[in-house]
């Protein structure tokens, strides 16, 4: 049984992708779904059901995407690859792995 590597990287459409979405706050998305759920209301109030359906499922691909937008920023490609070049800084940094070295307080 072999050890199965994950060694695959992004092509430049999705890093491209990735870098865009990323430059959006999340709360975008949830308005825009929360917008969606009002104009359908309305909508359906003016007697336009069939558009009052169509609007109403807006909200859970607006969702969708705040939800793919928080992961890209979170755990998105460009993170990978910056882990790997600053690996030995952050190893560095970590007082665990440098027990000689004293911390500093800090008085706020």
């Amino acid at each position: 049984m072999g050890i199965i590597k994950n060694n695959h990287q992004e092509g430049p459409v999705a890093k491209a992708i990735e870098n865009q979405t990323a430059k959006l706050p999340s709360d975008v998305f949830l308005w825009a779904a929360l917008g969606s759920m009002a104009a359908s209301a309305t909508l359906k109030c003016l007697g336009k059901d069939k558009n009052a359906l169509f609007v109403g499922q807006w909200a859970a691909p607006f969702l969708l995407l705040g939800i793919y937008n928080k992961i890209v920023k979170v755990e998105g490609s460009d993170k990978r690859d910056s882990k790997n070049e600053n690996s030995s800084v952050i190893a560095n940094d970590n007082p665990l792995n440098n027990p000689g070295r004293q911390e500093k307080d800090i008085t706020v």
